[in-house]
C-alpha cells in the first residue's frame, strides 16, 4: 500500500487583501462571497468567535444569510407575564371541555407497596 504523503493547509490569519473579495457595510458588518466563505470557513468562524466580527454571505452579489456571533436568550419572569396576559381567555366551552376530560380518566388504584 502505498503512503500518502501529508501537505499541511494553510491559514491565513488576516483578511484577503482582494478589496472585492470582502467589503464593508458600514455598520459594522462585511460582506463575503459564498465562494470566498466556503474556502475560508474556519477562519471565518474563528473571526465572529474571537472578535465579535458579522459577515453578510452573498451569492451572485445578491446577500442569502448572516453569520454572526450568538447572543445569549433573555426572557425574564416578567416577560413570562407579559406572555400569558397577552393570550386569549379561555371561553366556557374551553373550561367544560377540560371538566370532561378529566372527569373521563381513569382511577389509578393505590398502590400495594406501603409508603
Amino acid at each position: 500500500m502505498k503512503k500518502r504523503k501529508f501537505t499541511p493547509v494553510t491559514v491565513h490569519k488576516r483578511p484577503p487583501k482582494d478589496p472585492r473579495r470582502v467589503r464593508s457595510t458600514g455598520k459594522g458588518s462585511r460582506i463575503i462571497s459564498a465562494t470566498e466563505a466556503a474556502r475560508s470557513y474556519s477562519e471565518l468562524l474563528d473571526r465572529v468567535c474571537d472578535r465579535g466580527e458579522t459577515f453578510i454571505i452573498e451569492r451572485g452579489g445578491e446577500p442569502v444569510c448572516e453569520i454572526s456571533h450568538v447572543k445569549p436568550l433573555r426572557f425574564t419572569g416578567a416577560d413570562f407575564l407579559t406572555l400569558l396576559h397577552s393570550l386569549p381567555k379561555p371561553d366556557s366551552g374551553y373550561w367544560q371541555a377540560v371538566d370532561k376530560a378529566t372527569k373521563q380518566k381513569p382511577v389509578v388504584p393505590d398502590s400495594p407497596w406501603e409508603r
